[in-house]
């Protein structure tokens, strides 16, 4: 419920239209999972509430931690579900990793996500617990608030786009979270249409992009909607984007033995990204129990690497976290076992 429809509920019971905003204070600003939690509301209140009203609030059903550090958890949903959302953390900041859909509506052949049906979207709340659930991780483990958010987990974001944009407005609302959109990223596999959309929203968040070939056939092959969104689409949507929003974008790209390990491959990349500033993130392959995925040789990533930088493309070698309890990109297909921590 929105701020004022709670208002007009207390109005309609008698009371007073600030009760409402309490109660939404309570929800969103201080995360409260009960009524009982809502200590300055009277007791009477409180019940009332309680039979009036239910908090689908999330619970972290299992968590696990890496030998690295990551935190990996087992998100239960008020309808027995489950989604998994990710801590990261580095000595100068910690990061969130969250997901948006429960499954993923598309097909990528090398993530364990694309392997389960879109059961569901996520609703705004559902996401914005998965954050409140890991900045309290964040203050418990590392002594710091969580820093940064990222929309890598499982599900496409922007084929759950009102409910992402709707969680990511309460993530920066004083009213929510306070945090700054520009610690806030948006990983797509690319769908132009929404893209666009953003653009013309003026959002302030950052975007990504899971490019993994800039080849048609190739990244067909590996990521079969791109049928229906050809590269082509994507980058005019990007170029949109950009001369929209001026906020570079951010390509993800793995190196693949055998599928984008040519020279052939480089260079179709290093044209791309001439389109629309940029810079590359290279990441590790995650293994999935799939043999046609196999992560290239150092060499294949170093001549990326040597071609980016020397058309003054900016690259990064990005090391995967959390590998050892499937925590890492592309590996997020509810597997969790309970581990103390």
């Amino acid at each position: 419920m929105t701020k004022e429809q709670l208002q007009q509920f207390f109005v309609s019971q008698g009371d007073k239209s600030f009760r409402g905003t309490q109660v939404y204070e309570w929800l969103w600003g201080k995360g409260a999972h009960s009524f009982e939690d809502m200590t300055n509301i009277s007791k009477d209140t409180r019940q009332m509430l309680n039979e009036n009203f239910v908090i689908n609030h999330i619970r972290v059903d299992q968590m696990q931690r890496s030998s690295d550090g990551t935190i990996k958890n087992a998100v239960k949903l008020h309808d027995d579900l489950t989604v998994e959302s990710v801590l990261i953390p580095t000595p100068s900041r910690t990061t969130a990793c969250v997901s948006s859909q429960v499954g993923c509506s598309l097909d990528c052949k090398f993530c364990a996500t694309a392997k389960l049906k879109r059961m569901r979207n996520l609703n705004p709340d559902e996401i914005y617990d998965q954050v409140v659930a890991i900045d309290n991780e964040s203050r418990l483990y590392f002594d710091k608030p969580l820093s940064n958010i990222v929309f890598m987990g499982m599900g496409e974001p922007l084929m759950n786009y009102n409910n992402v944009l709707k969680a990511i407005e309460m993530i920066t609302s004083p009213e929510g979270l306070g945090m700054s959109p520009k610690r806030i990223t948006v990983s797509t596999s690319g769908v132009p249409k929404m893209i666009k959309r953003m653009a013309d929203e003026e959002v302030k968040f950052k975007l990504a992009v899971s490019l993994h070939s800039a080849i048609d056939e190739v990244r067909t092959s590996i990521m079969p909607f791109n049928a229906t969104f050809p590269l082509n689409d994507l980058r005019e949507a990007l170029e949109y984007w950009y001369a929209k929003t001026k906020s570079r974008i951010t390509y993800e790209y793995v190196v693949w033995k055998d599928i984008n390990d040519s020279r052939r491959d480089v260079e179709a990349l290093v044209r791309f990204c001439k389109y629309v500033p940029c810079k590359v993130n290279l990441i590790e392959y995650n293994p999935i129990g799939d043999d046609h995925f196999k992560q290239a040789p150092e060499s294949t990533t170093n001549l990326y690497v040597r071609e980016l930088e020397r058309n003054g493309i900016t690259c990064t070698v990005r090391r995967s976290r959390g590998k050892d309890i499937d925590a890492a990109c592309g590996q997020l297909a509810n597997k969790s076992k309970e581990v103390a921590v």
